[in-house]
C-alpha cells in the first residue's frame, strides 16, 4: 500500500540536538529514527514511500535516495509546518488518486506485527493503551473495535486508547485534506480521521508496542528498544584482553583496546574507538568516529558521531551530540538525591522525564573543561563551553515557549 511518512518537523522539544538536523534523522541504533519507521512500513506491506520533508530536508533526501530495499522513495516538501493534514496534502501529488494510502509519523517506532495488522485492509487507525490518556488525543470507540472519533486531551477520557499517529485512509480522503484551522492554528489530520469515521467503519488497531519520540529522554528509550533487539556481531578490531558480555556489536573499522569491559547491549559503530581500560554498559550507542578513552565509564547513553569522552570521565543516561568533547575528569550526574524523577526544561516549562536516572543533553560541538561537572537534567547549547572546574547546575539552552511544529 502506498505510504506517506511525515518527516518535515524540526522537533523543538529535542533542542539542542535538532539545531542542525531534523528530529527524524536523530540516531537510533545503527540508523536514523525515520529509517526505522520506513523499514517497519516496508515489512508491513508498503508498496511505495513518500517522505514529507521540510526542515533540513537535504539530510533526509541524501540518506534515502530514490529507493529503499527495492521500494521506490519520493519526497514532498512542506514549505511551512502548518500541521499534519497540510503535510499529507503536500504529498497528495505523489499518490494514486484511486488507491487507499497509509500515513505514519516519521518520529515514532512501531512493532512490525501490529503495523502489519494496520495495513491489512480497510480504513484504520493505530492506537496504544496508556495509564494517563488525558494528555493525548484519545480515541472514541463503539465497543466493537471500531473507532468513531478522537478527542484532544479530554478531562474525562472516553477510553485509555490514544491516537498513535498511524492511519489507513480510503482514496476519497485525498479530497478531504483542505480542513479548517484548529484552535492551535494548524491543519489537523484528525479532522480527516473524523470524516472517515463518519463515512466508513474504521478499525482500531491496538499496538502491542509503540513509542512517540518527541522529547530527549524518549530518544534514550528508543535506543534502549532497538539496541535491546541486537544480536552480537564482532567485525572490528577487539583486543584479546577486552571482555565483552551480552549482546555487543563492534562494526568493521571500530576498535576496542586492551582492558576494556563492555556489558551489552552496546553498539560500537565504524570508526569508533574504546579504551584502553574503559567500561561501557547498559544500552549504549557509540556513534561513528566517537571515542571513549582511558578509564572512562559510559552507561546507557548515546554518543553521536565524532563525540569524544577522552579520559577519566563518567557519562550516564545522557545524549551527547556530534563532536562533543569532554575534558579530562568531566563527570555527569544522573540521579537526584531525593530519588524523584529528573526534570528538564522544555519550551519554558520544567517537565518530569519520568526517569529516576537521567543525565544531560548536549548539542553538537559542546566542549567541557577538565574536572567539570554537569547536573542531572542539564542541557548545553550547540557549541557551548564549560570552564575547567565549573559545576553546571542549571539548563543553558534558550528555549522559550513557541508554537513551532514538533
Amino acid at each position: 500500500m502506498q505510504t506517506v511518512i511525515l518527516a518535515a518537523g524540526r522537533g523543538t522539544r529535542m533542542r539542542p540536538l535538532t539545531d542542525r538536523r531534523p528530529k527524524p534523522m536523530l540516531p537510533v541504533g545503527d540508523k536514523p529514527l525515520v529509517a526505522h519507521t520506513a523499514d517497519a512500513a516496508i515489512d508491513a506491506g508498503a508498496s511505495s514511500l513518500t517522505l514529507v520533508v521540510g526542515y533540513e530536508a537535504d539530510d533526509v533526501r541524501s540518506y534515502f535516495g530514490t529507493e529503499r530495499r527495492g521500494i521506490p522513495v519520493e519526497f514532498a516538501v512542506q514549505e511551512a509546518q502548518r500541521g499534519t493534514a497540510d503535510a499529507v496534502r503536500a504529498a497528495a501529488a505523489h499518490l494514486d488518486p484511486e488507491g487507499p494510502f497509509v500515513v505514519l509519523n516519521g518520529d515514532a517506532l512501531y512493532d512490525v506485527p501490529s503495523l502489519t495488522e494496520l495495513y491489512d485492509g480497510g480504513p484504520a487507525v493505530g492506537s496504544f493503551r496508556v495509564d494517563n490518556p488525558s494528555s493525548y488525543g484519545v480515541l472514541e470507540t463503539d465497543g466493537n473495535d471500531f473507532v468513531t472519533g478522537v478527542i484532544e486531551k479530554p478531562e474525562n477520557p472516553p477510553s485509555d486508547l490514544i491516537n498513535a499517529g498511524s492511519y489507513v485512509f480510503p482514496a476519497e480522503a485525498q479530497a478531504w485534506l483542505n480542513v479548517a484551522e484548529s484552535d492551535r492554528g494548524e491543519l489537523e489530520l484528525t479532522d480527516v480521521l473524523s470524516r472517515t469515521c463518519d463515512e466508513y467503519d474504521v478499525r482500531g488497531i491496538a499496538f502491542d508496542r509503540w513509542l512517540d519520540v518527541g522529547r530527549p529522554w524518549e530518544l534514550l528509550e528508543a535506543n534502549e528498544w532497538k539496541l535491546g533487539e541486537m544480536e552480537s556481531r564482532i567485525e572490528g578490531d577487539v583486543s584479546e584482553s577486552a571482555e565483552l558480555n551480552g549482546p555487543v556489536v563492534v562494526e568493521d573499522g571500530a576498535t576496542v583496546r586492551s582492558g576494556v569491559v563492555i556489558d551489552g547491549p552496546v553498539l560500537v559503530r565504524r570508526g569508533a574507538s574504546i579504551g584502553p581500560n574503559a567500561y561501557v554498559r547498559g544500552h549504549t550507542l557509540v556513534g561513528e568516529g566517537a571515542k571513549v578513552g582511558h578509564a572512562v565509564e559510559v552507561k546507557n547513553s548515546v554518543l553521536m558521531e565524532g563525540a569524544t569522552v577522552g579520559h577519566l570521565s563518567y557519562v550516564g543516561d545522557s545524549l551527547l551530540g556530534r563532536d562533543v568533547n569532554f575534558g579530562a575528569g568531566t563527570k555527569v550526574a544522573n540521579l537526584r538525591h531525593d530519588g524523584e524523577p529528573v526534570r528538564q526544561m522544555l519550551k519554558g516549562e520544567l517537565i518530569s522525564s519520568g526517569r529516576r536516572k537521567y543525565g544531560v543533553v548536549l548539542g553538537d560541538g559542546v566542549k567541557t573543561g577538565i574536572n567539570s561537572s554537569l547536573n542531572a537534567g542539564v542541557r548545553l547549547p550547540t557549541e557551548g563551553t564549560v570552564k575547567p572546574g565549573e559545576s553546571v547546575l542549571y539548563d543553558r539552552v534558550d528555549d522559550a515557549p513557541d508554537t513551532s511544529d514538533d
